[in-house]
Protein backbone atom coordinates (compact mmCIF):
# COMPACT_ATOMS: atom_id res chain seq x y z
CA UNK A 1 0.00 0.00 0.00
CA UNK A 2 2.94 2.36 0.59
CA UNK A 3 5.10 1.05 -2.23
CA UNK A 4 5.97 4.50 -3.62
CA UNK A 5 6.47 6.24 -0.27
CA UNK A 6 10.06 7.16 0.63
CA UNK A 7 10.95 7.48 4.28
CA UNK A 8 14.09 8.78 5.99
CA UNK A 9 14.17 7.50 9.56
CA UNK A 10 16.64 8.93 12.05
CA UNK A 11 15.33 6.89 14.95
CA UNK A 12 17.00 5.12 17.86
CA UNK A 13 15.92 2.45 20.33
CA UNK A 14 12.18 1.74 19.81
CA UNK A 15 9.72 4.61 19.26
CA UNK A 16 11.16 6.03 16.01
CA UNK A 17 12.28 2.67 14.61
CA UNK A 18 8.88 1.15 15.41
CA UNK A 19 7.14 3.92 13.47
CA UNK A 20 9.50 3.33 10.55
CA UNK A 21 8.94 -0.41 10.72
CA UNK A 22 5.16 0.01 10.63
CA UNK A 23 5.51 1.98 7.38
CA UNK A 24 8.08 -0.45 5.97
CA UNK A 25 5.76 -3.36 6.73
CA UNK A 26 3.16 -1.65 4.52
CA UNK A 27 5.66 -1.40 1.68
CA UNK A 28 7.33 1.98 2.21
CA UNK A 29 11.01 2.29 1.26
CA UNK A 30 12.61 3.22 4.60
CA UNK A 31 16.23 4.31 4.73
CA UNK A 32 17.56 4.42 8.28
CA UNK A 33 20.18 7.11 8.95
CA UNK A 34 22.62 6.05 11.66
CA UNK A 35 25.77 7.37 13.29
CA UNK A 36 29.01 5.94 11.92
CA UNK A 37 30.77 3.36 14.07
CA UNK A 38 28.05 2.12 16.39
CA UNK A 39 24.79 3.17 14.73
CA UNK A 40 21.50 2.96 16.57
CA UNK A 41 22.36 2.25 20.25
CA UNK A 42 19.85 -0.61 20.18
CA UNK A 43 22.27 -2.48 17.92
CA UNK A 44 24.61 -3.02 20.87
CA UNK A 45 21.95 -3.92 23.44
CA UNK A 46 23.69 -7.27 23.54
CA UNK A 47 27.11 -8.10 22.12
CA UNK A 48 27.97 -6.98 18.60
CA UNK A 49 26.06 -4.62 16.31
CA UNK A 50 23.04 -6.79 15.56
CA UNK A 51 21.09 -7.48 18.73
CA UNK A 52 17.72 -9.26 18.53
CA UNK A 53 16.19 -6.08 19.98
CA UNK A 54 17.46 -4.06 17.03
CA UNK A 55 16.36 -6.69 14.53
CA UNK A 56 12.83 -6.65 15.92
CA UNK A 57 12.11 -3.01 15.04
CA UNK A 58 14.27 -2.47 11.97
CA UNK A 59 13.25 -5.14 9.47
CA UNK A 60 12.38 -4.23 5.88
CA UNK A 61 14.67 -1.16 5.99
CA UNK A 62 17.97 -0.01 4.48
CA UNK A 63 20.83 1.62 6.40
CA UNK A 64 23.25 4.44 5.71
CA UNK A 65 25.75 5.83 8.21
CA UNK A 66 26.08 9.62 8.08
CA UNK A 67 27.99 12.07 10.25
CA UNK A 68 25.84 15.18 10.05
CA UNK A 69 28.70 17.28 11.38
CA UNK A 70 30.60 16.70 8.12
CA UNK A 71 29.65 18.67 5.03
CA UNK A 72 29.83 15.77 2.57
CA UNK A 73 27.47 13.69 4.68
CA UNK A 74 25.20 16.68 5.22
CA UNK A 75 24.86 16.98 1.45
CA UNK A 76 23.96 13.30 1.10
CA UNK A 77 21.34 13.78 3.82
CA UNK A 78 19.91 16.88 2.11
CA UNK A 79 19.64 15.05 -1.21
CA UNK A 80 17.76 12.22 0.44
CA UNK A 81 15.41 14.64 2.20
CA UNK A 82 14.71 16.43 -1.09
CA UNK A 83 13.10 13.25 -2.43
CA UNK A 84 11.61 11.88 0.78
CA UNK A 85 7.90 11.79 1.58
CA UNK A 86 8.41 11.25 5.31
CA UNK A 87 11.05 12.00 7.93
CA UNK A 88 11.00 10.41 11.40
CA UNK A 89 13.12 11.31 14.42
CA UNK A 90 12.78 10.61 18.14
CA UNK A 91 15.39 12.94 19.64
CA UNK A 92 14.92 15.05 22.72
CA UNK A 93 13.49 18.51 21.89
CA UNK A 94 16.14 20.72 20.27
CA UNK A 95 18.51 17.91 19.26
CA UNK A 96 17.23 17.63 15.68
CA UNK A 97 17.74 21.36 15.14
CA UNK A 98 21.33 21.13 16.33
CA UNK A 99 21.91 18.39 13.74
CA UNK A 100 20.31 20.42 10.98
CA UNK A 101 17.31 18.10 10.91
CA UNK A 102 14.63 20.25 12.53
CA UNK A 103 11.24 20.70 10.90
CA UNK A 104 11.84 24.19 9.53
CA UNK A 105 15.28 23.17 8.26
CA UNK A 106 13.94 20.15 6.35
CA UNK A 107 10.81 21.98 5.21
CA UNK A 108 13.10 24.51 3.51
CA UNK A 109 14.59 21.63 1.51
CA UNK A 110 11.30 19.81 0.87
CA UNK A 111 8.09 21.80 1.58
CA UNK A 112 5.94 18.70 0.99
CA UNK A 113 7.60 16.48 3.56
CA UNK A 114 5.56 14.84 6.31
CA UNK A 115 7.82 15.38 9.33
CA UNK A 116 7.29 13.26 12.46
CA UNK A 117 8.86 14.25 15.76
CA UNK A 118 8.59 11.79 18.67
CA UNK A 119 9.67 12.64 22.21
CA UNK A 120 8.97 11.88 25.83
CA UNK A 121 6.79 14.72 27.10
CA UNK A 122 6.16 17.12 24.23
CA UNK A 123 8.13 19.96 22.61
CA UNK A 124 7.70 22.36 25.56
CA UNK A 125 6.42 22.57 29.12
CA UNK A 126 7.93 21.77 32.53
CA UNK A 127 8.97 18.22 31.61
CA UNK A 128 10.38 19.10 28.17
CA UNK A 129 14.01 18.24 28.91
CA UNK A 130 13.47 15.20 31.09
CA UNK A 131 14.72 11.85 29.78
CA UNK A 132 11.92 9.39 29.14
CA UNK A 133 11.86 5.64 28.77
CA UNK A 134 9.13 3.04 28.57
CA UNK A 135 8.64 2.60 32.32
CA UNK A 136 8.57 6.37 32.89
CA UNK A 137 5.83 6.88 30.31
CA UNK A 138 3.80 3.96 31.66
CA UNK A 139 3.98 5.48 35.14
CA UNK A 140 3.32 9.15 34.36
CA UNK A 141 0.41 8.49 32.00
CA UNK A 142 -1.59 6.58 34.63
CA UNK A 143 -1.45 3.36 32.63
CA UNK A 144 0.74 1.60 35.19
CA UNK A 145 -1.52 2.74 38.01
CA UNK A 146 -4.46 1.09 36.27
CA UNK A 147 -2.89 -2.30 35.57
CA UNK A 148 -0.66 -2.72 38.61
CA UNK A 149 -1.61 -4.79 41.63
CA UNK A 150 -0.88 -2.43 44.52
CA UNK A 151 -0.01 -5.33 46.81
CA UNK A 152 2.55 -6.75 44.38
CA UNK A 153 3.52 -3.97 41.93
CA UNK A 154 5.39 -5.07 38.83
CA UNK A 155 6.25 -3.50 35.49
CA UNK A 156 4.64 -5.01 32.44
CA UNK A 157 6.80 -6.16 29.56
CA UNK A 158 7.65 -5.94 26.74
CA UNK A 159 8.21 -2.22 26.18
CA UNK A 160 4.54 -1.30 25.73
CA UNK A 161 4.88 2.48 25.90
CA UNK A 162 7.73 2.54 23.39
CA UNK A 163 5.95 0.37 20.84
CA UNK A 164 2.54 1.99 21.33
CA UNK A 165 4.07 5.44 20.81
CA UNK A 166 5.69 4.21 17.59
CA UNK A 167 2.34 2.88 16.37
CA UNK A 168 0.62 6.20 17.20
CA UNK A 169 3.38 8.00 15.31
CA UNK A 170 2.81 5.81 12.24
CA UNK A 171 -0.91 6.52 12.53
CA UNK A 172 -0.20 10.25 12.56
CA UNK A 173 2.16 9.95 9.58
CA UNK A 174 -0.47 8.10 7.55
CA UNK A 175 -2.92 10.89 8.35
CA UNK A 176 -0.32 13.42 7.19
CA UNK A 177 0.16 11.56 3.90
CA UNK A 178 -3.59 11.41 3.27
CA UNK A 179 -3.89 15.12 4.08
CA UNK A 180 -1.02 15.92 1.73
CA UNK A 181 -2.78 13.97 -1.01
CA UNK A 182 -5.75 16.33 -0.85
CA UNK A 183 -4.08 19.61 0.12
CA UNK A 184 -0.70 19.24 -1.58
CA UNK A 185 0.99 20.42 1.61
CA UNK A 186 3.31 18.59 3.95
CA UNK A 187 2.70 18.30 7.67
CA UNK A 188 4.39 18.41 11.05
CA UNK A 189 3.33 15.39 13.11
CA UNK A 190 4.27 15.49 16.79
CA UNK A 191 3.61 12.74 19.33
CA UNK A 192 5.01 12.18 22.80
CA UNK A 193 5.11 9.04 24.87
CA UNK A 194 2.97 10.80 27.48
CA UNK A 195 0.28 11.62 24.93
CA UNK A 196 0.28 8.17 23.37
CA UNK A 197 0.01 6.27 26.64
CA UNK A 198 -2.60 8.61 28.11
CA UNK A 199 -4.74 8.19 24.99
CA UNK A 200 -4.17 4.44 25.08
CA UNK A 201 -5.75 4.46 28.56
CA UNK A 202 -8.76 6.40 27.29
CA UNK A 203 -11.40 4.13 28.86
CA UNK A 204 -10.46 4.68 32.53
CA UNK A 205 -10.16 8.42 31.92
CA UNK A 206 -13.66 8.41 30.48
CA UNK A 207 -14.87 6.54 33.57
CA UNK A 208 -13.27 9.23 35.73
CA UNK A 209 -14.94 12.06 33.82
CA UNK A 210 -18.33 10.33 33.59
CA UNK A 211 -18.55 8.62 36.97
CA UNK A 212 -16.11 10.57 39.10
CA UNK A 213 -13.89 7.58 39.81
CA UNK A 214 -11.27 5.77 37.73
CA UNK A 215 -10.73 2.00 37.90
CA UNK A 216 -7.77 0.65 39.83
CA UNK A 217 -5.46 -2.30 39.27
CA UNK A 218 -7.89 -5.19 39.68
CA UNK A 219 -11.08 -3.39 38.64
CA UNK A 220 -10.84 -4.23 34.96
CA UNK A 221 -10.47 -8.02 35.31
CA UNK A 222 -13.04 -8.01 38.11
CA UNK A 223 -15.65 -6.17 36.03
CA UNK A 224 -14.82 -8.20 32.92
CA UNK A 225 -14.92 -11.39 34.98
CA UNK A 226 -11.52 -12.43 33.67
CA UNK A 227 -9.60 -15.05 35.59
CA UNK A 228 -6.17 -16.68 35.26
CA UNK A 229 -6.43 -20.26 36.50
CA UNK A 230 -3.78 -22.85 37.30
CA UNK A 231 -4.01 -26.43 36.07
CA UNK A 232 -2.82 -29.79 37.42
CA UNK A 233 0.43 -29.60 35.44
CA UNK A 234 1.16 -26.11 36.84
CA UNK A 235 0.23 -24.35 33.61
CA UNK A 236 -2.20 -21.48 33.18
CA UNK A 237 -5.42 -20.81 31.30
CA UNK A 238 -7.34 -17.56 30.91
CA UNK A 239 -11.12 -17.16 30.82
CA UNK A 240 -13.17 -14.03 30.14
CA UNK A 241 -16.84 -14.29 31.06
CA UNK A 242 -17.80 -10.66 30.32
CA UNK A 243 -21.51 -9.74 30.30
CA UNK A 244 -23.58 -12.44 28.56
CA UNK A 245 -24.90 -14.93 31.11
CA UNK A 246 -24.44 -17.73 28.60
CA UNK A 247 -20.68 -17.66 29.13
CA UNK A 248 -21.10 -18.30 32.86
CA UNK A 249 -23.59 -21.08 32.21
CA UNK A 250 -21.26 -22.70 29.69
CA UNK A 251 -18.34 -22.49 32.11
CA UNK A 252 -20.29 -24.10 34.94
CA UNK A 253 -21.35 -26.89 32.62
CA UNK A 254 -17.80 -27.42 31.32
CA UNK A 255 -16.43 -27.58 34.86
CA UNK A 256 -19.26 -29.86 36.01
CA UNK A 257 -19.85 -27.38 38.83
CA UNK A 258 -23.60 -26.87 38.85
CA UNK A 259 -23.49 -26.13 42.59
CA UNK A 260 -22.00 -22.71 41.79
CA UNK A 261 -25.27 -21.54 40.24
CA UNK A 262 -27.00 -22.15 43.57
CA UNK A 263 -24.31 -20.41 45.61
CA UNK A 264 -25.56 -16.88 46.38
CA UNK A 265 -21.99 -15.58 46.03
CA UNK A 266 -21.97 -16.55 42.35
CA UNK A 267 -25.62 -16.79 41.28
CA UNK A 268 -25.69 -13.41 39.49
CA UNK A 269 -23.15 -11.40 37.52
CA UNK A 270 -23.07 -8.62 40.13
CA UNK A 271 -22.56 -11.19 42.87
CA UNK A 272 -19.65 -12.70 40.95
CA UNK A 273 -18.12 -9.25 40.60
CA UNK A 274 -18.50 -8.58 44.32
CA UNK A 275 -17.01 -11.98 45.13
CA UNK A 276 -14.33 -11.98 42.44
CA UNK A 277 -11.51 -13.30 44.65
CA UNK A 278 -13.65 -16.04 46.18
CA UNK A 279 -14.82 -17.16 42.74
CA UNK A 280 -11.22 -17.31 41.54
CA UNK A 281 -10.29 -19.53 44.46
CA UNK A 282 -13.15 -21.95 43.77
CA UNK A 283 -12.39 -22.08 40.05
CA UNK A 284 -8.73 -22.80 40.77
CA UNK A 285 -9.67 -25.73 42.99
CA UNK A 286 -11.45 -27.25 40.01
CA UNK A 287 -8.91 -26.46 37.28
CA UNK A 288 -6.11 -27.97 39.37
CA UNK A 289 -7.74 -31.39 38.97
CA UNK A 290 -6.86 -31.69 35.25
CA UNK A 291 -3.98 -30.73 32.97
CA UNK A 292 -4.05 -27.72 30.70
CA UNK A 293 -4.43 -29.91 27.61
CA UNK A 294 -7.37 -31.70 29.21
CA UNK A 295 -9.12 -28.42 30.03
CA UNK A 296 -8.37 -27.09 26.55
CA UNK A 297 -10.09 -30.09 25.02
CA UNK A 298 -13.09 -29.63 27.32
CA UNK A 299 -13.37 -25.86 26.74
CA UNK A 300 -13.10 -26.22 22.96
CA UNK A 301 -16.42 -28.05 23.06
CA UNK A 302 -18.10 -25.10 24.78
CA UNK A 303 -18.73 -21.43 24.03
CA UNK A 304 -16.53 -20.13 26.84
CA UNK A 305 -14.03 -17.39 25.86
CA UNK A 306 -10.81 -19.03 26.97
CA UNK A 307 -7.22 -19.66 25.93
CA UNK A 308 -4.20 -21.45 27.31
CA UNK A 309 -1.62 -18.90 28.42
CA UNK A 310 1.04 -19.83 25.89
CA UNK A 311 4.74 -19.35 26.23
CA UNK A 312 6.30 -17.69 23.18
CA UNK A 313 7.62 -21.07 21.99
CA UNK A 314 4.08 -22.48 22.14
CA UNK A 315 2.60 -19.62 20.13
CA UNK A 316 4.85 -20.55 17.20
CA UNK A 317 3.31 -24.05 17.17
CA UNK A 318 -0.30 -22.96 17.78
CA UNK A 319 -2.67 -24.37 15.11
CA UNK A 320 -4.44 -21.04 14.49
CA UNK A 321 -1.14 -19.17 14.27
CA UNK A 322 0.10 -21.71 11.73
CA UNK A 323 -3.17 -21.55 9.78
CA UNK A 324 -2.87 -17.75 9.47
CA UNK A 325 0.79 -17.91 8.45
CA UNK A 326 1.60 -15.52 11.27
CA UNK A 327 5.21 -16.69 11.52
CA UNK A 328 7.16 -16.14 8.30
CA UNK A 329 10.70 -16.67 7.10
CA UNK A 330 13.34 -13.97 7.29
CA UNK A 331 15.64 -13.86 4.30
CA UNK A 332 19.07 -15.28 5.28
CA UNK A 333 21.53 -12.72 6.65
CA UNK A 334 24.11 -14.48 8.81
CA UNK A 335 24.23 -16.73 11.86
CA UNK A 336 23.32 -13.95 14.30
CA UNK A 337 20.15 -13.05 12.39
CA UNK A 338 16.69 -14.33 13.29
CA UNK A 339 15.51 -16.89 10.74
CA UNK A 340 11.80 -16.24 11.35
CA UNK A 341 9.61 -13.32 12.39
CA UNK A 342 6.04 -12.35 13.13
CA UNK A 343 4.59 -11.01 9.89
CA UNK A 344 2.74 -7.66 9.72
CA UNK A 345 -0.71 -7.92 11.26
CA UNK A 346 -2.54 -6.32 8.33
CA UNK A 347 -4.04 -8.25 5.43
CA UNK A 348 -4.77 -5.99 2.44
CA UNK A 349 -7.05 -7.08 -0.38
CA UNK A 350 -6.56 -10.68 0.64
CA UNK A 351 -2.77 -10.45 0.57
CA UNK A 352 -0.38 -10.67 3.47
CA UNK A 353 3.39 -10.79 3.86
CA UNK A 354 4.96 -14.21 3.39
CA UNK A 355 8.55 -13.22 4.20
CA UNK A 356 10.50 -10.42 5.84
CA UNK A 357 13.69 -8.64 4.80
CA UNK A 358 16.13 -8.69 7.73
CA UNK A 359 17.13 -5.59 9.61
CA UNK A 360 20.07 -3.96 7.80
CA UNK A 361 23.67 -4.23 8.87
CA UNK A 362 25.15 -0.86 9.77
CA UNK A 363 25.72 1.20 6.60
CA UNK A 364 24.97 -1.86 4.47
CA UNK A 365 23.35 0.33 1.81
CA UNK A 366 25.50 3.41 2.25
CA UNK A 367 27.75 2.88 -0.75
CA UNK A 368 24.85 2.24 -3.14
CA UNK A 369 22.91 5.28 -1.89
CA UNK A 370 25.92 7.58 -2.09
CA UNK A 371 26.84 6.35 -5.58
CA UNK A 372 23.32 6.81 -6.92
CA UNK A 373 23.08 10.35 -5.55
CA UNK A 374 26.57 11.25 -6.82
CA UNK A 375 25.66 10.04 -10.32
CA UNK A 376 22.57 12.24 -10.34
CA UNK A 377 20.21 9.24 -10.29
CA UNK A 378 18.58 10.32 -7.05
CA UNK A 379 17.10 8.02 -4.44
CA UNK A 380 18.23 4.51 -5.45
CA UNK A 381 15.51 1.97 -6.10
CA UNK A 382 15.13 -0.81 -3.58
CA UNK A 383 16.43 -3.95 -5.25
CA UNK A 384 14.28 -7.09 -4.98
CA UNK A 385 16.03 -9.65 -2.84
CA UNK A 386 16.23 -12.21 -5.63
CA UNK A 387 18.09 -9.70 -7.80
CA UNK A 388 21.79 -10.63 -8.05
CA UNK A 389 22.72 -6.98 -7.42
CA UNK A 390 20.78 -6.78 -4.15
CA UNK A 391 22.51 -6.17 -0.82
CA UNK A 392 21.74 -9.63 0.45
CA UNK A 393 23.19 -11.27 -2.64
CA UNK A 394 26.32 -9.11 -2.47
CA UNK A 395 26.93 -10.04 1.16
CA UNK A 396 26.58 -13.73 0.47
CA UNK A 397 29.22 -13.73 -2.27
Amino acid sequence: MLKNIKVVEQGTFITGPCAGMMLADLGADVIKVESPGSGDPYRTYQEGLYSPHFQAYNRNKRSIALNLKEEDDKEVFRQMIAEADVFIQNFRPGAAERLGAGYEQLKAINPNIVYCSINGFGPDGPYRDRPSYDSVAQALSGFLGIVTDRENPRFLGPALADAITGIYAAYGILGGLVSRGSSGKGALIEVSMLEAMTHFAIEPFTALFALGAAPKGLDRPRLAQAHILRTKDDKLVAIHLSSPEKFWNQLVESLDAGWMQDDERFSTRLARIDNYEALGEELNKITKTKTRDEWTAIMEGSDVPFAPINEVEEVVEDPQVKHMGLIVDVEPDGEDAADRAVRPAVTANGSRATSIRPAPRLDADGAAIRASLAEGKGWPALQPTNDPTSRQAEESV
